[in-house]
């Protein structure tokens, strides 16, 4: 991982020195290996003149009747609301790139119009098969970006994001939760156990995940919504009602039956992956330089997670102070079951050091429990926060008895229920590594006792062996002058630590941490948008195929000559 692999041994004349290789080759050049035409040359369809497409009454936006077949030699325009209903497929090729339009301008000039931003939106019964591959990620991104590596990462909120509604468990009563009210503050429910999408502004049935309780549905926790594999999704998160944005992914009582995995979003306007209930597992996610928090679970979520890997924007960027994981359980405090209770293997979550919130969090945490949330996370590092794991203790008249985060966590002083764990985790240059009620004053010597019994290690600073949580990128211009390292090196022992369970799901990981420090185990694509940025060291080896086209031949010889005598990092 940290070798110096020297290339002065190869032997050229520096005449056959060809332009040095540049982050917007890669992506010019996306779907290469499968056989997909440079992106710059495919023809551009619109999503809503497919056939099938059938406009939903009050909606800006339809449905796909006849699902689609979406290929590499063209380049999709999300145009508006686009479904795919119950009973119907989307299938996306690898190396497919689809771009969200920006809603077009409402009352004012300059404004996009809430109710016409575009977004993919899967219902229940519906499927999307977006399985790409290594070197053939599907894209998701805006239509402004040209996908060359030359799109401001500060471009964040131009399309609505991709939605994925299912029929697995959520916590949803009407009594508690509702009537709907459009815009979400926390009033989803149209009925017990089925809910209209946050940021949605109709009840239309389209817009609806879970199940009627009350009509006599049930529902399915192995529910299958498709494949989300090697997929990349940008700069989305547009608003999609007054007082409400969308995420770049949401997730929406997702069941077990779907697969996410390798996946990655990029400058979100809000959060980056969002889950409201279910029991879906996610696996090798990375998201980066969104605006809000990275990962943001509620109402009744039961997955489970490994190799997670976060990281803010720069601290000079003038948005984003939220967290690394927002944890709820119910955003109206009203104790229904199921909790929200994941088990999160393997995160590297990375902050910006700020202090001051700037939007509708109250901590900056790297874990931010709250409303009577449970949740397990074992074997992570988490860094350059202001706090580590901070709890709401306080119990109002609305929350219910001692059931608060704080409550489900601590040994001393908690309920017995012990549905919160936090174990076997480092915290690298955190201001407080341990809140109660986003202040270290509230936190009594039981609780540090519990935090240092638990197996959690902090380090003061930046001084972890191999590992370098700073960084400096251009949010214009996309370049980095100083880079940060994400595998500490020697490896951080989990020796007495959980292990992830031999389920078919987790993978066995000796280390803590979202990567090993052996270069071989590097998980993040080399088409993933953080390593055509170059934004993190320490995550890939010397490589021989420059040019990306499936083999090491004189075509890469003469591209890297131009770098006789460097090394790789």
């Amino acid at each position: 991982m940290k070798k110096k692999l020297p290339i002065s041994k190869m032997i050229a004349s520096a005449a056959l020195a060809v332009a040095a290789i540049t982050p917007s080759f890669g992506q010019a050049n996306l779907g290469a290996a499968c056989g997909c035409p440079t992106v710059a040359s495919r023809t551009t369809v619109l999503l809503s003149s497919l056939p099938g497409f059938t406009a939903i009454n009050g909606t800006y936006g339809g449905e796909l009747t006849a699902g689609a077949v979406l290929t590499c030699d063209k380049t999709y325009i999300i145009d508006q609301k686009i479904y795919i209903p119950s009973g119907q497929t989307l299938n996306i090729a690898p190396g497919t790139v689809l771009k969200g339009r920006v809603a077009p301008d409402g009352a004012t000039a300059g404004v996009p119009d809430p109710a016409k931003a575009s977004a993919l939106i899967i219902e229940r019964g519906g499927k999307i098969l977006a399985d790409g591959t290594a070197d053939c990620q599907i894209v998701f991104t805006a239509e402004a970006d040209a996908v060359d590596g030359t799109y401001a990462i500060a471009n964040n909120g131009k399309w609505g994001g991709l939605v994925i509604l299912g029929k697995a468990s959520n916590n949803l009563t009407l009594a508690a939760n509702g009537p709907f009210v459009p815009g979400g503050a926390g009033k989803l429910a149209v009925a017990n156990g089925l809910g209209t999408m946050e940021g949605f502004a109709t009840s239309n049935t389209q817009d609806q995940y879970g199940a009627n309780l009350t009509a006599g549905e049930s529902f399915d926790d192995n529910d299958n919504s498709g494949i989300l594999r090697y997929v990349s999704v940008r700069h989305a998160g547009a608003i999609l009602a007054v007082g409400a944005e969308l995420n770049a992914i949401s997730l929406a009582s997702v069941g077990r039956g779907t697969t996410i995995e390798h996946v990655e979003t990029i400058s979100s306007a809000d959060d980056n992956i969002e889950l409201f209930g279910g029991t879906v597992n996610l696996k090798y996610i990375s998201t980066l330089f969104g605006n809000d928090d990275m990962f943001d679970y509620d109402l009744g979520w039961s997955g489970k997670a490994q190799f997670l890997f976060g990281m803010k924007t720069d601290v000079n960027a003038s948005v984003d102070s939220d967290n690394g994981f927002e944890a709820d359980s119910d955003d109206n405090k009203s104790n229904n079951n199921p909790k929200s209770i994941p088990v999160v293997y393997n995160a590297t979550i990375i902050g910006n050091s700020k202090s001051a919130t700037t939007s509708d969090n109250s901590s900056i945490a790297a874990i931010n429990a709250k409303e009577l949330t449970g949740g397990e996370f074992y074997n992570s590092v988490f860094a350059n926060f202001k706090n580590g794991f901070n709890m709401v203790k306080s119990v109002g008249t609305v929350r219910t008895g001692t059931s608060e985060a704080y409550h489900n966590w601590s040994t001393a002083n908690g309920n017995g229920s012990g549905i919160l764990k936090v174990k076997c985790n480092t915290f690298v240059g955190v201001t407080n590594p341990l809140t109660v009620g986003s202040s270290a004053a509230n936190v009594v010597t039981a609780d540090n006792d519990q935090f240092a019994a638990d197996g959690n290690v902090i380090v003061v600073g930046n001084t972890l062996p191999g590992f370098d949580y700073s960084f400096t990128v251009n949010n214009t211009t996309n370049a980095f002058s100083g880079k940060n390292d994400v595998t500490p090196n020697p490896s951080l022992s989990v020796s007495g630590c959980p292990t992830a369970p031999v389920d078919g799901f987790y993978r066995a990981a000796n280390y803590r941490g979202a990567f090993s420090s052996n270069a071989n185990e590097n998980w993040l694509s080399n088409w993933s948008y953080s390593q055509v940025l170059g934004a993190t060291k320490g995550l890939a080896a010397c490589p021989t195929d420059i040019n990306a086209d499936g083999v090491t031949n004189v075509n890469d010889f003469l591209q890297l000559s131009a770098s006789f005598g460097t090394s790789c990092n």
